[in-house]
């Protein structure tokens, strides 16, 4: 048996245990050490690695950027910023057709920018905004795609947990990333708010205006955002600014969305101790994945798989742009059954030597492929943002949800090609650090 199909056998046996509901990480971990354990004929090396890897990982302090970025964010909802911000988008542009929606857009594009996760944001505004919106006659439809497709936000605006894994796994400048996120996340948050319009104008009867709201209340409502305003740009600038590393700018948003909460007495201690607990089960979530996904890399590696992979693609006689194109496609059909950060670790460090070897700007790539693993957030049948909404509001059918979010998807699928046609929308601002 050749070692390639014993990896295609891997995989396969991987997809039937994620079938069998087993979780991810530990199903990649299984797989990881028996298959390590039969292609090497020591099975003792493969449960020294069982016992070694996850030590070595939750030990890196380079990894601590992820628990940090999603403590930041557990404070930043418990302190209510998500309300404030749905609060002054809606006073500015909700007394427009399609106004609240488009006020949910803006107002998940700004909580993304502290928060760092597609489904905290989701979730958060699902209890915020979908209320409003079904006050005033929206349809069930519109109201819960908007919120998804708005919640798919948060692995792209920085800080992003799934740009931090990225970075980790091809030791690329985490900052560097962050800041590469900026451009396509505002052009995703213009696009996003362009299909509310076109949806509008092209059925003027499906989407109610909100009330207007007099310029006293806008300001009123634009003064209680002070916070999320200084955050981001505390974070954003002092990465920018190279004042400190993705790690310590983790630190520093935590602390300083603990102290604002604390100051503006919105985080009691039950709210702290609920932050606390929301973010280390989060976070001890993402390094199942992590940990597991190391596993079954040392299993790929024995089996030379990425390289034959590398040779195979290039040895094709396609263009570089055809190679890519088939790694989107094979990302959006994993999308289908996997969700974000499993791809993410379980692919990268597999396609990473590829993209490299093509050419590719890997800091580029990474926004790229940020951008089409939110796809998979929201196009069925996984649609992991489309669940937590689900879970939240319950008298909305699935299939409701994701016929609102429709419209989203090909819309992301046309920012996709804006971002592959013009680089330098996500390598610009890098480049000017």
């Amino acid at each position: 048996m050749s070692n390639h199909t014993i990896a295609v056998g891997g995989f396969v046996a991987l997809f039937v245990l994620m079938l069998l509901r087993v979780p991810v990480g530990i199903a990649m971990g299984v797989i990881g050490i028996a298959g390590f354990g039969f292609m090497t004929q020591d099975f003792d090396s493969a449960l020294a690695l069982l016992a070694q890897s996850p030590i070595r990982t939750v030990a890196d302090l380079q990894f601590a950027v992820i628990p940090l970025f999603l403590l930041m964010g557990a404070f930043a909802s418990a302190s209510g910023m998500s309300r404030e911000l749905f609060r002054v988008s809606n006073a500015f542009v909700g007394h427009f057709k399609g106004g609240l929606g488009i006020a949910t857009i803006a107002a998940c594009g700004g909580f993304a920018a502290i928060c760092g996760s597609s489904v905290a944001t989701a979730a958060t505004f699902s209890s915020v905004a979908y209320p409003e919106m079904r006050r005033y006659g929206y349809p069930q439809s519109f109201s819960t795609g908007v919120i998804a497709a708005g919640g798919s936000l948060g692995i792209m605006i920085p800080p992003s947990t799934v740009l931090a894994v990225y970075g980790l796994i091809t030791e690329q400048d985490i900052g560097k990333l962050f800041i590469a996120g900026i451009l396509p996340g505002i052009v995703a948050v213009a696009m996003y708010i362009a299909t509310i319009n076109l949806i509008g104008f092209v059925r003027p009867q499906f989407l109610p205006a909100g009330t207007r709201h007099g310029w006293g209340e806008r300001l009123a409502a634009l003064r209680d955002v002070w916070a999320v305003a200084l955050l981001f740009v505390f974070i954003i600038g002092g990465l920018y600014g190279g004042l400190f590393t993705a790690t310590e700018a983790g630190g520093m948003g935590a602390a300083g969305a603990f102290v604002i909460g604390v100051v503006r007495r919105k985080l009691s201690r039950e709210q702290f101790m609920r932050s606390l607990i929301e973010s280390l089960r989060t976070t001890a979530a993402v390094f199942t994945i992590l940990i597991g996904a190391l596993l079954f890399g040392y299993f790929l590696t024995v089996t030379q798989t990425p390289q034959a992979l590398t040779t195979w693609l290039t040895g094709l006689g396609l263009g570089k742009y055809e190679v890519l194109a088939l790694i989107l496609l094979m990302y959006l059909l994993l999308g289908c059954i996997m969700d974000a950060m499993a791809m993410i670790i379980l692919t990268v460090p597999i396609i990473f030597p590829i993209i490299t070897q093509l050419g590719f700007d890997p800091i580029w790539f990474g926004v790229i492929v940020v951008v089409t693993v939110e796809l998979g957030l929201i196009h069925p049948p996984v649609g992991m943002n489309v669940f937590v909404i689900k879970s939240v509001v319950r008298d909305v059918k699935l299939s409701t949800i994701f016929y609102g979010v429709a419209p989203f998807v090909l819309t992301d699928i046309l920012r996709l090609v804006v971002l592959v046609a013009f680089p330098i929308i996500a390598t610009f601002l890098p480049a000017h650090m």
